[in-house]
Parts: C-alpha cells; sequence; structure tokens
C-alpha cells in the first residue's frame, strides 16, 4: 500500500505543471545580480578584507564585467544595468587617486553620480531606458496578467505601445535629469562652500533628488500604470 502511494505521489509530481516565476522576484533579481552584488562586493572587499580602494573597486568590476560580455555574446543584448555598474567603477578606478584635498573628494563623489545620471539619460535617448526595470515591479505589482501586459505594451505588441514606450523614455528621462543636477549641486559646492557644509549638504542634495525623482516620475509613471491596467483588461490579453 505504502508503495502505491509513493508511486502516486511521484507520477503526481512529475506530472504537476512547474511553477511559474514570481513576476516581481522576475523583475528585481536583474538589481540584485548588476547593482547590489557589485555593491556589496565593494564594501566587503574595502571596509573588511582591507583592500585598497582601487583593489576592491577592480574586483566588484569583474561581475559586472563577465554579466555585460555574456549578454552581448550569448543573447546578442547589452545588459545595461551591469554595463551602468561597470562604467561607474571604472569611473570610481579613474578617480581613486584624486586624494588628500577634502573639496575633490566631494567632487569625486558628484562625478560618480553624475555618471549613474548620464547613463540612464543615453538609456533613454537609445530607446533602451535602463529605469524601466526598476518601476516595473511596481507597476505590475506581481501579477502575472499586468507583467504580461507590461510585456507586450514594451515590446510594440499592444495597441498602445507608443504612448507606452514615450512615458517608459520620460521616467528615465527624469530620473536621469534628477541625478544629474544632484552631481552639478555637489560638484559647484564643493568648491564655492565650505567643506564642513558639504559634508552634510551632499547627503541633502542626493536625498532631494531622489525625492524629485519620485514625486516627478509620477508623470511617467501614472499614465504607464493606466496603460498597464487597461492592456491587462483588454481581450488580446487572453
Amino acid at each position: 500500500m505504502s508503495q502505491t502511494v509513493s508511486a502516486e505521489a511521484v507520477t503526481t509530481a512529475v506530472a504537476a505543471p512547474a511553477k511559474a516565476p514570481n513576476p516581481l522576484v522576475s523583475g528585481l533579481r536583474p538589481l540584485a545580480l548588476d547593482v547590489a552584488a557589485p555593491m556589496a562586493g565593494y564594501y566587503l572587499l574595502h571596509s573588511v578584507c582591507g583592500l585598497s580602494e582601487f583593489a576592491a573597486l577592480a574586483w566588484s568590476s569583474a561581475f559586472p564585467a563577465a554579466r555585460t560580455v555574456v549578454g552581448l555574446l550569448s543573447e546578442r543584448k547589452l545588459n545595461l544595468w551591469a554595463a551602468l555598474m561597470l562604467a561607474v567603477n571604472l569611473a570610481g578606478l579613474a578617480l581613486t587617486f584624486v586624494t588628500g584635498d577634502a573639496r575633490l573628494m566631494i567632487a569625486k563623489d558628484g562625478a560618480l553620480s553624475g555618471t549613474v545620471a548620464l547613463a540612464i539619460l543615453a538609456s533613454a535617448l537609445i530607446g533602451r531606458p535602463v529605469m524601466s526595470s526598476v518601476l516595473m515591479p511596481f507597476l505590475t505589482k506581481g501579477n502575472r496578467a499586468r507583467a504580461a501586459a507590461w510585456q507586450r505594451l514594451a515590446g510594440g505588441r499592444a495597441a498602445a505601445s507608443r504612448s507606452f514606450r514615450r512615458h517608459e523614455r520620460l521616467f528615465s528621462g527624469i530620473w536621469g535629469t534628477a541625478l544629474l543636477a544632484e552631481c552639478a549641486a555637489r560638484v559647484v559646492g564643493a568648491f564655492t562652500l565650505p567643506v564642513s557644509t558639504m559634508a552634510w549638504l551632499s547627503t541633502v542634495f542626493l536625498l532631494g533628488a531622489i525625492l524629485a525623482g519620485s514625486l516627478l516620475g509620477r508623470i511617467a509613471a501614472d499614465p504607464m500604470e493606466k496603460l498597464v491596467s487597461a492592456e491587462t483588461g483588454a481581450p488580446t490579453a487572453a
């Protein structure tokens, strides 16, 4: 009897369809792999293992570099987040020798955020807005039907695709502009304001850029959410 039950259990397990991945997890996975992993690697190597800033940046660049090359060779597609983190790390490597002057160190941090801003703006200009992967999990809400609707809209397979893609580019443009303004403010402040002031004002600039990006980003995100909802309920969604 036990052997029969076991056989039935095995047959049921084999016949059962594989569980589809959660769209929320799938949407956030690139950020975890391409952004969080290199950053964690840098801080671990520099702060915990005691490697120099240059060595820590160099080693933490290996993973996004590999992800970028693999994407180009296997999928013939540029992994934008991995390429962005690689660009930031390379900029950091180029600026590691800027030491000894507190003003230059503050300006260096601004230059790194400026690298991110320019990369985000460039992705919007070439029609592959990198911030879309950040926004997608929040608009699809982990719902498979909404995720499928997003893919149709982003892939040009829906009637409202042109409007959707325009708002996609706008969303990345808003965030890129906000971060570029933060970079400019930090660099200007580094050479015009007292260092003691910039020590705390730099953080205020960054938080202000994030707040501006979040609030102004709704200009693009709200229409995108409505388009996703409409596409989810469209007859073609079946």
